[in-house]
């Protein structure tokens, strides 16, 4: 008589593990607008959705609230956070001074080590814009921005740079949107003339074009926003 046969178990699956894979769907759809800002946010469903318990979910949820990414309301519910269009002024005069500043510090304080980190991250935003993936490209947008404020040797515009790019990432969501995800080669070109201006420690037209490459984003998002027909009634 054979023996009866038993399917294996299922691979059990590492400590925090399901936590990464709710949070990094989560934080991808959130980010590519998928889940809009204002969406609620059902953690049965998600549990449903995942086949996991509310545990891993909740986790998940933790760590995008301290992203802010989404919030959680006085009776308990949890929406996508909003977009903080109240505050889009002092956030781009902010991001601004920083394109400004970190890149002209890097033009000064960079050593031959930062170089290679910029250039790699450059390619691989470039990747990213002939590929067309818009999540990619805002990656390695901030990654490339990142390692330019590396080599300013300033940790505090570090971290202040880091944490506008963070929050600012579905306003670039819409920057590409607004182009339908085919960002024109002028944004790779523009990364590679700071590139220039860095490596020959040239601070001024690395500052001059860390403003424009700022100012021009800027200007897009606020175009976006606002939009530019008005309404004309005779009178």
């Amino acid at each position: 008589m054979s023996a009866t046969k038993t399917s294996a178990p299922a691979p059990e699956r590492k400590r925090g593990s399901g936590v990464k894979v709710v949070y990094d769907l989560l934080r991808d759809e959130i980010l590519d607008l998928v889940l809009p800002p204002g969406s609620p946010i059902d953690e049965v469903q998600l549990a449903e959705r995942f086949q996991m318990s509310r545990t891993p979910i909740r986790e998940a949820l933790v760590r995008l609230a301290g992203e802010g990414l989404i919030d959680t309301l006085p009776n308990r519910s949890t929406m996508v956070a909003n977009l903080d269009f109240l505050n889009m002024a002092p956030f781009f005069d902010a991001l601004t001074l920083m394109y400004r500043v970190t890149t002209q510090l890097a033009a000064q304080n960079h050593r031959p080590a930062d170089l290679e980190a910029i250039r790699a991250r450059q390619a691989e935003f470039a990747a990213a814009v002939a590929a067309q993936d818009a999540l990619a490209m805002i990656a390695t947008n901030a990654a490339f921005h990142a390692a330019i404020a590396e080599a300013g040797r300033n940790p505090y515009f570090n971290s202040l740079f880091s944490r506008l790019l963070d929050e600012g990432r579905r306003f670039l969501r819409l920057y590409y949107q607004s182009y339908d995800d085919r960002l024109p080669q002028q944004f790779v070109d523009e990364h590679e003339a700071m590139i220039a201006a860095i490596v020959t420690r040239d601070t001024a037209a690395a500052e001059r074009l860390g403003k424009a490459h700022a100012e021009q984003i800027v200007e897009q998002i606020q175009k976006l926003m606002v939009g530019e027909k008005r309404l004309e009634i005779p009178l």
